[in-house]
C-alpha cells in the first residue's frame, strides 16, 4: 500500500461491496483514505463491508465522515439512480470515484441455457453497470466534478469461456462500453477504466471442485490464483491521479492467462 493516502478527499461508491472483489476494493480504497459508500444487493452484507473500514482517514484537522452502506438492486433503472440520489444526499456530492463490481454467473452449456438465464446475467452484469455509470457522470457532469469510473469485466469477456455464453458476452459488452464512455467523457474531465481478472479467489470460485482448481491452477504461468486484494491495488491505482492520463483502457489481472488452444478448453470453470 502506497506510504501516502492517495485518494484522501475522494468520496467512492463501489457496488458488489459485500463480498469478493467488491468488499477487496471498499477495504483499499478507505486505505487510500477515501470515503466508501458500499453497495450491494445484500444490504447486511454491505454493512458487514461497512464495519471492516474502520474510521475514515483525512487530512489532520479535515472533518471526517463515516463510510455508509447502501442496499440496491443494480439492474433496475429506477434502483440505480435512487442508489445516486442517496449517495449524494449522505455526503452533499457525487461519488467523484464509481467501481461497479455488481456481477453473477448462471452458467451452462449454449445448447440448454435459458433464455431466463440469458437475461438475468446481461441485466446485472452489462446493464448494471451502464445504469450505474450513466446515473453517476450525469451527476458528475451536472456538478461540474471530475471523477474515475471502474467497471469489473472479467478475462472471459476477451477470450470466452466453456459453459458462459452469457457471462462472456456481459463482459465483452462491459469492455466496449468502457471504451465508448471514456471517448464520450473525456471532455467532462470523467476518466473510465476496465479491470479484467482471471482467476480469482472468490465465493464464486471457492465453489468449484477442487480437481478443478488444482486443474486451473497449473495452467496458470504465476502458479496461483489471485486474490481480491490483486485486483483492489490495479482498481486504486486507476481511481488515483497516478493514472491520470488513462483512460478506456482494460487492465488484464490474471497471473498472464495461459493460451486458451493450450492443453484444451476448461467446462465449467467460471472466471470472474
Amino acid at each position: 500500500m502506497a506510504s501516502h493516502l492517495r485518494l484522501r478527499s475522494a468520496l467512492a461508491l463501489v457496488t458488489g461491496a459485500g463480498s469478493g472483489i467488491g468488499r477487496a476494493v471498499s477495504v483499499r480504497l478507505a486505505g487510500e483514505g477515501a470515503t466508501v459508500a458500499a453497495c450491494d444487493l445484500d444490504g447486511a452484507a454491505a454493512r458487514e463491508t461497512v464495519q471492516l473500514l474502520g474510521r475514515r482517514r483525512g487530512e489532520e484537522g479535515a472533518p471526517r465522515r463515516a463510510h455508509a452502506a447502501f442496499q440496491a438492486d443494480v439492474s433496475e433503472a429506477r434502483a440505480a439512480r435512487r442508489l445516486l440520489e442517496q449517495v449524494q444526499d449522505s455526503f452533499s456530492r457525487p461519488p467523484s470515484v464509481v467501481v461497479s463490481c455488481a456481477g453473477i454467473t448462471r452458467d451452462e452449456f449454449l445448447l440448454h441455457m435459458s433464455e431466463d438465464d440469458w437475461d438475468r446475467v446481461i441485466a446485472v452484469n452489462l446493464k448494471g453497470i451502464f445504469l450505474v455509470t450513466q446515473a453517476a457522470a450525469q451527476a458528475l457532469v451536472s456538478s461540474g466534478c471530475h471523477g474515475s469510473i471502474i467497471n469489473i469485466s472479467s478475462i472471459v469477456g476477451k477470450v470466452g469461456n466453456m459453459g458462459q455464453t452469457n457471462y462472456a458476452a456481459s463482459k465483452a459488452g462491459v469492455i466496449g462500453l468502457t471504451q465508448t464512455v471514456a471517448r464520450e467523457l473525456a471532455r467532462h474531465g470523467i476518466r473510465c477504466n476496465s479491470v479484467l481478472p482471471g482467476f480469482i479467489t472468490t465465493p464464486m470460485t471457492q465453489k468449484m471442485p477442487q480437481k478443478v482448481l488444482d486443474k486451473v491452477t497449473g495452467m496458470i504461468p504465476m502458479g496461483h490464483m489471485g486474490d481480491p486484494e490483486d485486483v483492489a491495488d490495479v482498481v486504486a491505482f486507476l481511481a488515483s491521479e497516478d493514472s491520470g492520463y488513462i483512460t478506456g483502457a482494460s487492465v488484464e489481472v490474471t497471473g498472464m492467462r495461459p493460451s486458451w488452444g493450450e492443453r484444451g478448453q476448461r467446462s465449467g470453470t467460471p472466471m470472474i
